[in-house]
Protein backbone atom coordinates (compact mmCIF):
# COMPACT_ATOMS: atom_id res chain seq x y z
CA UNK A 1 0.00 0.00 0.00
CA UNK A 2 1.22 3.49 -0.92
CA UNK A 3 0.14 6.74 0.71
CA UNK A 4 0.05 10.16 -0.94
CA UNK A 5 -0.55 13.61 0.59
CA UNK A 6 -1.21 16.59 -1.68
CA UNK A 7 -1.45 20.07 -0.11
CA UNK A 8 -2.88 22.91 -2.21
CA UNK A 9 -1.65 25.76 -0.03
CA UNK A 10 -4.36 28.32 0.67
CA UNK A 11 -6.71 27.06 -2.06
CA UNK A 12 -9.72 26.93 0.29
CA UNK A 13 -11.63 30.20 0.49
CA UNK A 14 -14.97 31.82 1.24
CA UNK A 15 -17.55 32.63 -1.45
CA UNK A 16 -16.35 35.38 -3.79
CA UNK A 17 -18.76 37.92 -5.26
CA UNK A 18 -16.87 38.10 -8.58
CA UNK A 19 -17.41 34.34 -8.95
CA UNK A 20 -21.14 34.49 -8.43
CA UNK A 21 -20.72 33.83 -4.71
CA UNK A 22 -18.92 30.58 -5.38
CA UNK A 23 -15.56 29.73 -3.86
CA UNK A 24 -12.59 29.28 -6.21
CA UNK A 25 -12.79 25.51 -5.63
CA UNK A 26 -16.43 25.55 -6.70
CA UNK A 27 -15.81 27.83 -9.66
CA UNK A 28 -12.69 26.22 -11.14
CA UNK A 29 -13.01 23.18 -13.38
CA UNK A 30 -11.32 20.33 -11.50
CA UNK A 31 -12.58 17.11 -13.14
CA UNK A 32 -9.73 14.87 -11.98
CA UNK A 33 -10.14 15.93 -8.34
CA UNK A 34 -13.91 15.65 -8.52
CA UNK A 35 -13.65 12.16 -10.00
CA UNK A 36 -11.64 11.01 -6.97
CA UNK A 37 -14.00 12.86 -4.63
CA UNK A 38 -17.02 11.10 -6.11
CA UNK A 39 -15.49 7.73 -5.28
CA UNK A 40 -13.91 8.79 -1.99
CA UNK A 41 -14.73 10.71 1.16
CA UNK A 42 -15.11 14.47 1.44
CA UNK A 43 -15.09 16.06 4.88
CA UNK A 44 -13.58 18.99 6.76
CA UNK A 45 -10.77 19.48 9.24
CA UNK A 46 -9.36 22.23 11.45
CA UNK A 47 -5.58 22.48 11.12
CA UNK A 48 -5.00 25.80 12.92
CA UNK A 49 -5.57 25.50 16.69
CA UNK A 50 -7.37 28.34 18.40
CA UNK A 51 -4.97 30.80 19.97
CA UNK A 52 -2.19 30.21 17.44
CA UNK A 53 -1.68 32.15 14.20
CA UNK A 54 -3.58 30.70 11.22
CA UNK A 55 -0.86 29.98 8.70
CA UNK A 56 1.06 27.29 6.92
CA UNK A 57 3.42 26.86 9.86
CA UNK A 58 0.77 25.75 12.34
CA UNK A 59 -1.40 24.09 9.70
CA UNK A 60 1.28 21.98 8.03
CA UNK A 61 2.66 20.91 11.39
CA UNK A 62 -0.85 19.66 12.15
CA UNK A 63 -1.19 17.90 8.81
CA UNK A 64 2.04 15.98 9.44
CA UNK A 65 0.79 14.97 12.90
CA UNK A 66 2.83 17.40 15.01
CA UNK A 67 0.61 19.22 17.51
CA UNK A 68 1.51 22.92 17.22
CA UNK A 69 0.13 23.55 20.70
CA UNK A 70 2.99 21.43 22.00
CA UNK A 71 5.88 22.04 19.59
CA UNK A 72 5.34 25.40 17.87
CA UNK A 73 7.89 28.10 18.73
CA UNK A 74 7.50 30.15 15.54
CA UNK A 75 7.71 29.67 11.79
CA UNK A 76 11.26 30.77 11.19
CA UNK A 77 12.98 27.99 13.19
CA UNK A 78 11.21 25.44 11.00
CA UNK A 79 12.55 27.17 7.90
CA UNK A 80 16.00 27.50 9.43
CA UNK A 81 16.09 23.72 9.88
CA UNK A 82 15.51 23.31 6.16
CA UNK A 83 18.95 24.72 5.38
CA UNK A 84 20.79 23.13 8.28
CA UNK A 85 20.96 26.27 10.44
CA UNK A 86 21.59 25.18 14.02
CA UNK A 87 20.01 27.43 16.63
CA UNK A 88 21.85 27.58 19.94
CA UNK A 89 20.39 28.56 23.33
CA UNK A 90 19.69 32.30 23.26
CA UNK A 91 19.39 32.41 19.45
CA UNK A 92 16.27 33.81 17.83
CA UNK A 93 15.43 33.10 14.21
CA UNK A 94 13.33 35.41 12.03
CA UNK A 95 11.99 35.25 8.53
CA UNK A 96 13.52 38.21 6.71
CA UNK A 97 11.23 38.85 3.74
CA UNK A 98 12.19 41.05 0.86
CA UNK A 99 9.20 43.40 0.60
CA UNK A 100 7.96 46.31 -1.47
CA UNK A 101 7.12 49.66 0.10
CA UNK A 102 5.27 52.19 -2.01
CA UNK A 103 7.28 54.89 -3.73
CA UNK A 104 6.34 58.07 -1.88
CA UNK A 105 7.91 60.99 -0.06
CA UNK A 106 6.01 60.11 3.12
CA UNK A 107 7.96 59.12 6.25
CA UNK A 108 8.81 55.43 6.53
CA UNK A 109 6.03 54.55 8.98
CA UNK A 110 3.39 56.16 6.75
CA UNK A 111 4.23 54.09 3.71
CA UNK A 112 2.08 51.21 2.55
CA UNK A 113 3.36 47.70 2.02
CA UNK A 114 2.56 46.60 -1.52
CA UNK A 115 4.17 43.16 -1.74
CA UNK A 116 5.25 40.67 0.91
CA UNK A 117 7.63 39.09 -1.62
CA UNK A 118 9.40 42.09 -3.10
CA UNK A 119 7.37 41.69 -6.28
CA UNK A 120 8.08 37.92 -6.28
CA UNK A 121 11.81 38.50 -6.47
CA UNK A 122 13.89 35.35 -6.55
CA UNK A 123 17.22 33.80 -7.50
CA UNK A 124 20.43 35.76 -7.80
CA UNK A 125 18.75 39.17 -7.61
CA UNK A 126 17.25 38.45 -4.20
CA UNK A 127 20.53 37.03 -2.90
CA UNK A 128 22.50 39.98 -4.29
CA UNK A 129 20.19 42.50 -2.66
CA UNK A 130 20.34 41.00 0.81
CA UNK A 131 24.09 40.34 0.62
CA UNK A 132 24.74 43.91 -0.54
CA UNK A 133 22.55 45.16 2.29
CA UNK A 134 24.44 43.27 4.99
CA UNK A 135 27.74 44.34 3.43
CA UNK A 136 26.79 48.03 3.39
CA UNK A 137 29.04 49.77 5.95
CA UNK A 138 26.32 51.50 7.97
CA UNK A 139 23.91 48.57 7.89
CA UNK A 140 26.69 46.08 8.61
CA UNK A 141 27.65 47.97 11.76
CA UNK A 142 24.00 48.08 12.90
CA UNK A 143 23.51 44.36 12.23
CA UNK A 144 26.72 43.47 14.06
CA UNK A 145 25.68 45.57 17.05
CA UNK A 146 22.33 43.73 17.04
CA UNK A 147 24.09 40.36 16.91
CA UNK A 148 22.35 39.51 13.66
CA UNK A 149 23.51 37.28 10.81
CA UNK A 150 21.71 36.70 7.52
CA UNK A 151 21.31 33.40 5.68
CA UNK A 152 20.33 34.24 2.08
CA UNK A 153 17.93 32.08 0.09
CA UNK A 154 17.19 32.06 -3.67
CA UNK A 155 13.74 33.55 -3.11
CA UNK A 156 12.24 36.40 -1.11
CA UNK A 157 12.41 34.20 2.02
CA UNK A 158 15.72 34.86 3.82
CA UNK A 159 16.50 33.78 7.38
CA UNK A 160 18.05 36.09 9.99
CA UNK A 161 19.47 34.80 13.29
CA UNK A 162 20.05 37.09 16.26
CA UNK A 163 22.23 35.97 19.14
CA UNK A 164 21.78 36.64 22.84
CA UNK A 165 18.50 38.51 22.65
CA UNK A 166 15.25 38.60 24.59
CA UNK A 167 12.05 38.71 22.54
CA UNK A 168 9.55 38.20 25.37
CA UNK A 169 6.50 40.30 24.57
CA UNK A 170 7.54 41.13 21.01
CA UNK A 171 4.82 41.62 18.41
CA UNK A 172 5.81 41.00 14.79
CA UNK A 173 3.24 40.96 12.02
CA UNK A 174 3.03 38.66 8.95
CA UNK A 175 3.36 41.03 5.98
CA UNK A 176 1.17 38.97 3.65
CA UNK A 177 -1.84 39.60 5.90
CA UNK A 178 -1.67 43.40 5.53
CA UNK A 179 -0.94 44.18 1.89
CA UNK A 180 -1.96 47.65 0.84
CA UNK A 181 -2.02 48.89 4.43
CA UNK A 182 0.01 51.67 6.06
CA UNK A 183 2.79 50.04 8.04
CA UNK A 184 2.77 52.24 11.17
CA UNK A 185 0.55 49.90 13.24
CA UNK A 186 2.30 46.83 11.82
CA UNK A 187 5.88 47.67 12.81
CA UNK A 188 7.70 45.76 15.60
CA UNK A 189 6.54 46.55 19.14
CA UNK A 190 6.34 44.97 22.57
CA UNK A 191 9.89 44.89 23.92
CA UNK A 192 13.27 46.62 23.72
CA UNK A 193 14.45 44.40 20.89
CA UNK A 194 11.53 45.54 18.74
CA UNK A 195 13.20 48.95 18.46
CA UNK A 196 16.41 47.26 17.27
CA UNK A 197 14.53 45.43 14.50
CA UNK A 198 12.66 48.58 13.51
CA UNK A 199 15.91 50.53 13.14
CA UNK A 200 17.29 47.79 10.87
CA UNK A 201 14.10 47.84 8.75
CA UNK A 202 14.22 51.63 8.35
CA UNK A 203 17.90 51.58 7.46
CA UNK A 204 17.41 48.73 5.01
CA UNK A 205 14.83 50.74 3.09
CA UNK A 206 17.25 53.65 2.82
CA UNK A 207 19.99 51.37 1.49
CA UNK A 208 17.86 49.29 -0.87
CA UNK A 209 15.45 51.81 -2.33
CA UNK A 210 17.76 53.05 -5.08
CA UNK A 211 19.87 49.92 -5.45
CA UNK A 212 20.68 49.26 -9.14
CA UNK A 213 18.70 46.01 -9.09
CA UNK A 214 15.61 47.85 -7.89
CA UNK A 215 16.05 50.65 -10.41
CA UNK A 216 16.24 47.99 -13.13
CA UNK A 217 13.09 46.34 -11.77
CA UNK A 218 11.21 49.65 -11.86
CA UNK A 219 12.38 50.27 -15.43
CA UNK A 220 11.06 46.83 -16.38
CA UNK A 221 7.68 47.55 -14.84
CA UNK A 222 8.28 45.34 -11.80
CA UNK A 223 7.90 46.15 -8.14
CA UNK A 224 11.19 46.93 -6.37
CA UNK A 225 12.34 44.79 -3.45
CA UNK A 226 13.14 47.95 -1.50
CA UNK A 227 12.86 46.73 2.08
CA UNK A 228 13.06 43.87 4.55
CA UNK A 229 10.47 42.68 7.03
CA UNK A 230 11.19 40.64 10.17
CA UNK A 231 8.51 38.23 11.37
CA UNK A 232 7.89 34.54 12.24
CA UNK A 233 10.23 34.80 15.23
CA UNK A 234 11.09 31.72 17.26
CA UNK A 235 13.64 29.60 19.06
CA UNK A 236 14.90 26.07 18.43
CA UNK A 237 12.26 23.39 17.93
CA UNK A 238 12.23 19.60 18.15
CA UNK A 239 9.71 17.33 16.41
CA UNK A 240 8.91 13.66 16.96
CA UNK A 241 10.15 11.09 14.45
CA UNK A 242 7.57 10.53 11.72
CA UNK A 243 8.76 6.95 11.24
CA UNK A 244 8.61 6.07 14.93
CA UNK A 245 5.10 7.48 15.15
CA UNK A 246 3.62 5.98 11.96
CA UNK A 247 6.17 3.37 10.81
CA UNK A 248 6.19 4.82 7.29
CA UNK A 249 9.18 6.00 5.27
CA UNK A 250 8.57 9.11 3.25
CA UNK A 251 9.62 11.97 1.01
CA UNK A 252 8.44 15.59 0.97
CA UNK A 253 8.39 17.54 -2.31
CA UNK A 254 7.98 21.30 -2.08
CA UNK A 255 9.56 24.58 -3.10
CA UNK A 256 8.91 26.11 0.32
CA UNK A 257 11.55 26.03 3.10
CA UNK A 258 8.88 25.62 5.77
CA UNK A 259 7.92 22.20 4.38
CA UNK A 260 11.58 21.20 4.06
CA UNK A 261 12.21 22.14 7.67
CA UNK A 262 9.23 20.20 9.02
CA UNK A 263 10.34 17.21 6.96
CA UNK A 264 13.94 17.30 8.17
CA UNK A 265 12.95 17.77 11.81
CA UNK A 266 10.57 14.81 11.45
CA UNK A 267 13.18 12.56 9.83
CA UNK A 268 11.52 12.56 6.40
CA UNK A 269 13.48 12.93 3.19
CA UNK A 270 13.44 16.16 1.19
CA UNK A 271 13.74 15.73 -2.55
CA UNK A 272 14.50 18.90 -4.54
CA UNK A 273 12.90 19.41 -7.95
CA UNK A 274 14.50 21.61 -10.60
CA UNK A 275 12.18 24.45 -11.55
CA UNK A 276 10.09 24.24 -8.38
CA UNK A 277 9.48 27.93 -7.65
CA UNK A 278 6.57 28.10 -5.22
CA UNK A 279 4.79 30.27 -7.78
CA UNK A 280 2.25 29.69 -10.54
CA UNK A 281 5.02 28.68 -12.95
CA UNK A 282 6.36 25.86 -10.75
CA UNK A 283 7.44 22.52 -12.22
CA UNK A 284 4.26 20.51 -11.57
CA UNK A 285 5.34 17.64 -13.80
CA UNK A 286 8.70 17.37 -12.08
CA UNK A 287 7.02 17.14 -8.68
CA UNK A 288 4.74 14.34 -9.86
CA UNK A 289 7.60 12.40 -11.46
CA UNK A 290 9.70 12.74 -8.31
CA UNK A 291 6.83 11.48 -6.16
CA UNK A 292 6.17 8.47 -8.35
CA UNK A 293 9.89 7.63 -8.49
CA UNK A 294 10.08 7.75 -4.69
CA UNK A 295 7.18 5.31 -4.36
CA UNK A 296 8.67 3.00 -6.96
CA UNK A 297 11.96 3.12 -5.05
CA UNK A 298 10.21 1.72 -2.00
CA UNK A 299 9.03 4.74 -0.04
CA UNK A 300 5.68 4.24 1.70
CA UNK A 301 4.59 7.86 1.70
CA UNK A 302 5.06 10.98 -0.42
CA UNK A 303 3.85 14.52 0.16
CA UNK A 304 3.50 17.06 -2.64
CA UNK A 305 3.05 20.69 -1.63
CA UNK A 306 1.83 23.30 -4.12
CA UNK A 307 2.28 26.89 -2.95
CA UNK A 308 0.81 28.74 -5.95
CA UNK A 309 -2.83 29.17 -4.79
CA UNK A 310 -1.65 30.88 -1.61
CA UNK A 311 0.83 33.20 -3.34
CA UNK A 312 -1.71 34.22 -5.98
CA UNK A 313 -4.27 35.07 -3.30
CA UNK A 314 -1.76 37.17 -1.34
CA UNK A 315 -0.97 39.01 -4.56
CA UNK A 316 -4.65 39.79 -5.16
CA UNK A 317 -4.61 37.65 -8.31
CA UNK A 318 -7.96 35.84 -8.37
CA UNK A 319 -7.52 34.61 -11.94
CA UNK A 320 -4.10 33.26 -10.90
CA UNK A 321 -5.64 31.42 -7.95
CA UNK A 322 -8.18 29.79 -10.27
CA UNK A 323 -5.41 28.87 -12.68
CA UNK A 324 -3.31 27.41 -9.85
CA UNK A 325 -6.25 25.23 -8.74
CA UNK A 326 -6.84 24.07 -12.33
CA UNK A 327 -3.15 23.24 -12.71
CA UNK A 328 -3.21 21.29 -9.47
CA UNK A 329 -6.02 19.28 -11.01
CA UNK A 330 -4.70 18.79 -14.55
CA UNK A 331 -0.94 18.75 -13.94
CA UNK A 332 -0.72 17.07 -10.53
CA UNK A 333 -3.74 14.97 -9.61
CA UNK A 334 -4.58 13.70 -13.13
CA UNK A 335 -1.07 12.48 -14.06
CA UNK A 336 -0.32 11.34 -10.49
CA UNK A 337 -3.39 9.09 -10.30
CA UNK A 338 -2.70 7.76 -13.80
CA UNK A 339 0.92 6.94 -12.92
CA UNK A 340 -0.05 5.21 -9.67
CA UNK A 341 -2.71 3.17 -11.46
CA UNK A 342 -0.29 2.25 -14.26
CA UNK A 343 2.29 1.11 -11.69
CA UNK A 344 -0.29 -1.23 -10.17
CA UNK A 345 -0.13 0.37 -6.73
CA UNK A 346 -2.96 0.17 -4.25
CA UNK A 347 -2.91 3.62 -2.69
CA UNK A 348 -4.68 6.11 -0.48
CA UNK A 349 -4.54 9.79 -1.42
CA UNK A 350 -5.33 12.69 0.92
CA UNK A 351 -5.84 16.09 -0.72
CA UNK A 352 -6.52 19.25 1.23
CA UNK A 353 -5.79 22.91 1.74
CA UNK A 354 -3.69 23.65 4.81
CA UNK A 355 -5.73 26.76 5.68
CA UNK A 356 -8.01 29.18 3.92
CA UNK A 357 -6.48 32.17 2.16
CA UNK A 358 -9.24 34.67 1.58
CA UNK A 359 -9.70 36.57 -1.66
CA UNK A 360 -11.57 39.22 0.33
CA UNK A 361 -8.62 40.06 2.61
CA UNK A 362 -5.61 38.49 0.84
CA UNK A 363 -4.81 36.98 4.25
CA UNK A 364 -5.04 33.65 6.05
CA UNK A 365 -8.05 32.31 7.91
CA UNK A 366 -8.15 29.48 10.45
CA UNK A 367 -11.63 28.12 9.67
CA UNK A 368 -12.03 24.42 8.77
CA UNK A 369 -10.95 23.37 5.26
CA UNK A 370 -12.28 20.56 3.08
CA UNK A 371 -10.32 17.34 2.65
CA UNK A 372 -10.61 14.55 0.09
CA UNK A 373 -9.61 10.99 0.97
CA UNK A 374 -9.47 8.51 -1.92
CA UNK A 375 -8.73 4.78 -1.66
CA UNK A 376 -7.99 3.02 -4.95
CA UNK A 377 -9.38 -0.26 -3.59
CA UNK A 378 -12.93 0.89 -3.09
CA UNK A 379 -15.70 3.19 -4.30
CA UNK A 380 -17.75 4.88 -1.59
CA UNK A 381 -20.44 5.84 -4.07
CA UNK A 382 -20.98 9.14 -2.24
CA UNK A 383 -20.69 11.13 -5.45
CA UNK A 384 -19.68 14.48 -3.97
CA UNK A 385 -17.41 17.04 -5.64
CA UNK A 386 -14.54 18.60 -3.73
CA UNK A 387 -15.34 22.00 -2.22
CA UNK A 388 -15.93 23.74 1.08
CA UNK A 389 -19.71 23.27 1.00
CA UNK A 390 -19.46 19.52 0.48
CA UNK A 391 -16.67 19.26 3.04
CA UNK A 392 -19.12 20.55 5.62
CA UNK A 393 -21.49 17.68 4.76
CA UNK A 394 -18.98 14.96 5.61
CA UNK A 395 -17.00 13.95 8.69
CA UNK A 396 -15.48 16.82 10.67
CA UNK A 397 -12.18 16.54 12.54
CA UNK A 398 -11.60 19.43 14.97
CA UNK A 399 -7.93 18.49 15.50
CA UNK A 400 -5.98 17.85 12.31
CA UNK A 401 -2.82 16.94 14.19
CA UNK A 402 -4.53 14.01 15.87
CA UNK A 403 -6.67 12.92 12.93
CA UNK A 404 -5.17 13.29 9.48
CA UNK A 405 -2.17 10.95 9.40
CA UNK A 406 -4.04 8.18 11.27
CA UNK A 407 -6.87 8.67 8.77
CA UNK A 408 -4.54 8.42 5.80
CA UNK A 409 -2.66 5.42 7.21
CA UNK A 410 -5.84 3.64 8.40
CA UNK A 411 -4.75 3.83 12.02
CA UNK A 412 -7.87 5.64 13.25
Amino acid sequence: MKYVLVIGDGMADNPVAELGNKTPLQYAEIPAIDALAARGEVGSVSNCPKGLPPGSDTAILSIFGADPRRCYTGRSPLEAAATGIVLEPGDVSYRCNMVTYEDTEAPFARRRILSHSGGSIEGKDSIALVEDLFAHPEFSRAAEKAGMKIYPAPSFRHIAVQKGTDIRGIVLTPPHDHLGETIAPLLPTGCDNAAVLLKLMELAHTVLDRHPINEARRAAGKLPANGIWFWAEGTAVKLDSFYEKYHKSGTVISAVPLCHGIARLSGLEVTPVAGATGELDTNYEGKVATAVDALKAGRDFVAIHIEAPDECTHNGDLSGKLQAIRRLDSRVILPLAAALDAAGFAYRLLLLSDHKTLTSTRGHDGDPVPYLLYDSRRDTGLGLSYCEENGAKGPYYPDGAAALMPLLFELA
